[in-house]
């Protein structure tokens, strides 16, 4: 048996990471094709009327695909294992697929979902299929998923502990102590295989092992602006955009996915039009912008963060395939980033934006995803410096606090629309 996990956790990785870059790649493939180059550049040259016309074409082909097969739609990892081992889902070789399709569409047509959550999904039903092959015990489906959705996001962010920490945060937990050694060589095998091919998010302006004492107060200072930006966003996702759901679904329930889809359809092109750092999964914003040695306007800092919050709750309401840990980590790395612009273009305190920006992006992501210990571990892959590790790991959990008093935060609905309620 040992041998067979053994082997296992290889294939998986192995499978996962060559997966994972393949659909990171068409997924660039498919943006070029669209837009006719690069998006960034060709986008301000085309017409009007295509940038309305890609994303809603796009995520009404993704609602279709969806209708035909609905596993293809954004699951936890947890509700996906859950599901397997008590025989009401059937993780297929055609749904594999159809989730590679519907995401590549959702991504390269602009919507404002990452790579990670189809990513998890696509290595654990590879990790399924192993499961299958070898014909392995029932009882160790739930490892075994688990241990593919570690390798899919240890590829997809071409970082291994994240991966390990993800999984362990969503699904394994109850594994770790038996199982962790398998998590552990699926995870890293499918992170040699990607960073060969993809590049991980690195934040290039930290200071590494010195701790520096004169960032605590702005630190301090941090916690609430950026707890400030956490109520937006769940904001409009919980409140506004479910009572806009509920409505629509009260009144004609029937076409209620066709209504979003042309909501979701519409919004995107008009950021596509506005702003088009502001659409897309928001890993191009930290390697574009964060870390670059320029300043950069705070009046486009914020454009860009709200325009990312309302893209990112809407595709979720669209039913866009993919995840919210890259689109989150963008919006934090952007408040991050103004906040040490702002304070440092008010003479307050000389601080360097980038350290905000990476303590952002894991705090940001870590709070409304409800997974602290994986923004720690990601602070610590993107930056290896302690003065970022200590920031998060306080603010992270003082964040996640202040934002309990009005929001329940729940893994589960994370990543799509919040449940609609039936009214008879």
């Amino acid at each position: 048996m040992l041998g067979k996990l053994i082997v296992a956790s290889i294939l998986t990785g192995l499978i996962s990471g060559f997966f994972i870059v393949f659909y990171e790649l068409l997924i660039t493939f498919m943006t070029y094709i669209i837009f006719l180059g690069d998006p960034f550049e060709t986008i301000p040259e085309l017409p009007i009327w295509y940038l309305y016309t890609v994303p809603t074409l796009a995520i009404f082909c993704v609602n279709y695909l969806a209708s035909k097969d609905n596993h293809i739609r954004e699951y936890g990892i947890n509700e996906i294992a859950e599901s397997v081992s008590e025989n009401k889902m059937i993780l297929t070789i055609k749904t594999l697929f159809f989730k590679i399709i519907a995401s590549t569409l959702s991504l390269s047509s602009g919507f404002s979902v990452g790579t990670e959550g189809p990513s998890a999904g696509i290595g654990a039903m590879i990790a399924y299929q192993v499961h299958k092959l070898f014909q392995l015990p029932k009882m160790l489906i739930k490892m075994m998923i688990s241990l593919g959705a570690s390798a899919g996001v240890a590829a997809a962010f071409v970082s291994p502990l994240t991966g390990i920490a993800f999984a362990i945060e969503n699904i394994a937990y109850q594994f770790i102590k038996q199982y962790s050694t398998y998590l552990i060589l699926a995870s890293v095998i499918a992170f040699s295989v990607s960073i060969n091919f993809l590049d991980p998010i690195p934040f290039y302006h930290s200071k590494g092992r010195e701790i520096n004492n004169d960032y605590i107060i702005a630190n301090l200072i941090f916690i609430p602006f950026i707890t400030f930006f956490i109520y937006l966003y769940l904001f409009l996702k919980k409140r506004l955009l479910h009572f806009i759901d509920l409505k629509i679904f009260k009144t004609c329930h029937r076409y209620r996915n066709h209504i979003f889809a042309l909501i979701g359809g519409s919004v995107i092109g008009t950021i596509l039009l506005l702003e088009p750092q502001a659409a897309f999964s928001g890993k191009e914003i930290v390697m574009s912008l964060i870390n670059q040695e320029n300043h950069i306007s705070l009046i486009l800092i914020f454009t860009i963060v709200f325009l990312r919050i309302i893209g990112t709750t809407v595709a979720i309401y669209s039913n866009a395939v993919g995840g919210v840990f890259l689109p989150l980590m963008s919006i934090g790395a952007l408040v991050g980033f103004g906040f040490g612009e702002l304070i440092s273009s008010l003479y307050a305190f000389n601080v360097e934006a980038f350290y905000f920006a990476a303590i952002g992006a894991s705090v940001f992501m870590g709070v409304i995803m409800n997974l602290p210990l994986t923004a720690l571990v990601l602070a610590m892959e993107t930056t290896f410096d302690y003065n970022i590790i200590v920031a998060t790991g306080i603010s992270v959990v003082l964040v996640a606090y202040f934002s309990s008093f009005h929001f329940n935060i729940r893994k589960q609905y994370v990543n799509k629309a919040d449940k609609v309620e039936r009214r008879h």
